[in-house]
């Protein structure tokens, strides 16, 4: 009988120290070809730090690294491309201006026999491998002028170029839609298919489940489990990873609902959504829920005064307002957290304090000098509240982890002592332990009287938190359902557009 191949890398006991920080302690990662296996973890589990020991970027203090069974050691990010391994980043590191064949072939272009640029042949290549993966993408076309989703494959086909018998995946469907990821799991099935090992590190259990054949869970540093995908449930691998049941990451509070602070009558934008109509109470988690581009963001925008309505009425405790701008709505009581922390919602450089006062600058000072004890006081009360981890107020947000970059947003808009409070896709990019956090915070602020309107692509967050839920496809309400009512199957029948099921929705 024929033994079993070894496998492709095997990371055997391995710690690693930074500092104070035991940032893994005893690990143990195995990746076999023709598999796909999934790496989950909070943030700080230490995930980032096993997927760069495979990037050859650290090196372990103890333990054990074995390619095809045989011990070896990674001096550098070289030596693992030689190893054949390839990282993934969620964010693709290539060079915008140039196109995708340069892109893919960068700083090893392939040379005809006088030593020039082969640029036929490489080009040529490029057309093969990106066929091999199934897709249509021009290979001499600039890499800005593609989305995120292409580039991620050119990032693949960059990949299969070096012969890498390992592609590690680091977030890879974080700023993708439905259909982008049904399209990269297609490739990843292929890939698998043809011998590839794939170690799949993502925060959304629902698609670990879709994609993966293994799984193994890190918490705090330390290796919990290693099990076929068939044998984990989804509330068996958050109780693993977060230490606590999945019922205790949607602690929804009961809270007094009084009379509507927000109504929107008849609200409509060419191009992105038309007659939206609903109201929103004292007290009150309102869900949004709709697939990708049905519109919900777009309602939000136009509520904020970011974007402009072509018709429609917006009412602020019964009395119609005109919001043309951010800080009209602010005005009249009404904060936007937004999708987009890094690009919308913060200033990275800017320390704490100064991203948590941000909006109210002008009630800080006086003739134009800035109070610093006020705005240190005022920071850290809501980063108290919110219980931000960080050095001080004075770090910058662009070292705080994903999570309490979050909690830095939703203090800033909090300090301005807002009715309403619009979310944006509130605990996205954020680990199941955060989340849990968040929700905690969103749940008490609705309980203390605040009006909460919560825009999530997540369903099972929108079906815990909220105490109503409405439906958009394609730009129209197609569903309102009380708690009770907001069935997972109702809720998606009205998301996909199979019927109208609400109360007064057309």
């Amino acid at each position: 009988m024929t033994a079993p191949p070894p496998p492709a890398i095997e990371l055997a006991a391995v710690a690693k120290r930074f500092g104070a920080v035991q940032a893994l302690r005893g690990v143990d990662l195995v990746l076999h070809s023709g598999e796909v296996h999934a790496l989950v973890g909070e943030n700080g589990a230490g995930k980032s730090t096993l997927v760069k020991m495979l990037a050859g970027v650290h090196r372990p203090d103890t333990g054990t690294l074995r390619v095809d069974g045989q011990e070896t050691a990674f001096h550098g990010p070289l030596d693992a491309r030689k190893a054949g391994i390839a990282v993934i980043h969620q964010h693709p590191t290539l060079f915008p201006d140039l196109d995708v064949a340069e892109n893919v072939f960068m700083g090893r272009q392939p040379r005809d026999r006088f030593g020039r640029v082969d640029w036929r042949g490489m080009y040529r290549e490029v057309g093969r491998l990106l066929g091999t993966l199934g897709v249509r993408i021009g290979v001499r076309t600039p890499v800005k002028a593609l989305s995120v989703a292409d580039q991620q494959l050119v990032e693949i086909a960059k990949a299969l170029s070096l012969q890498a018998r390992v592609l590690v995946m680091d977030e890879p469907t974080a700023s993708l839609s439905a259909r982008e990821v049904e399209r990269l799991f297609a490739i990843v099935r292929r890939l698998r298919d043809d011998g590839a090992a794939i170690l799949f590190v993502s925060h959304r259990l629902d698609e670990i489940f879709a994609i993966s054949d293994r799984i193994t869970i890190v918490r705090d540093g330390a290796h919990v489990l290693t099990a076929s995908a068939s044998e984990l449930s989804t509330g068996e691998t958050i109780r693993h990873m977060v230490g606590r049941r999945l019922e205790a990451l949607f602690p929804k509070e009961d809270a007094e609902i009084g009379d509507a602070v927000l109504s929107v009558h008849g609200l409509s934008r060419a191009g992105h959504f038309r007659d939206v109509s609903f109201e929103l109470r004292r007290g009150e988690i309102l869900g949004l829920f709709g697939l990708v581009g049905a519109g919900r963001t777009e309602v939000a925008r136009v509520i904020v005064g970011a974007d402009r309505a072509d018709a429609g009425e917006i009412r602020m405790d019964g009395r119609a307002v005109r919001i043309g701008s951010s800080s009209a709505a602010l005005t009249h009581g009404i904060a936007y957290v937004p999708e987009d922390r890094h690009g919308q919602g913060l200033v990275l450089d800017f320390p704490i304090a100064a991203n948590v006062t941000l909006p109210i600058l002008p009630r800080l000072g006086r003739f134009g000098m800035l109070n610093r004890n006020r705005e240190r006081a005022i920071a850290g009360d809501y980063a108290a509240r919110l219980q931000v981890k960080a050095a001080g107020l004075g770090a910058a947000v662009s070292s705080l982890s994903g999570g309490n970059q979050q909690k830095v947003v939703l203090a800033k808009w909090l300090a301005t002592d807002p009715k309403v409070l619009i979310l944006d896709e509130p605990t996205r990019g954020i680990d199941i332990g955060t989340k849990a956090e968040v929700h905690r915070i969103v749940s008490h602020l609705a309980t203390g009287g605040m009006a909460i309107l919560l825009i999530s692509s997540e369903l099972p967050e929108v079906l815990a938190m909220a105490d109503r839920v409405l439906v958009m496809h394609e730009g129209r309400l197609t569903g309102a359902f009380s708690r009770a009512e907001a069935t997972q199957e109702n809720v998606m029948v009205a998301a996909t557009g199979q019927a109208a099921v609400a109360h007064g929705v057309a």
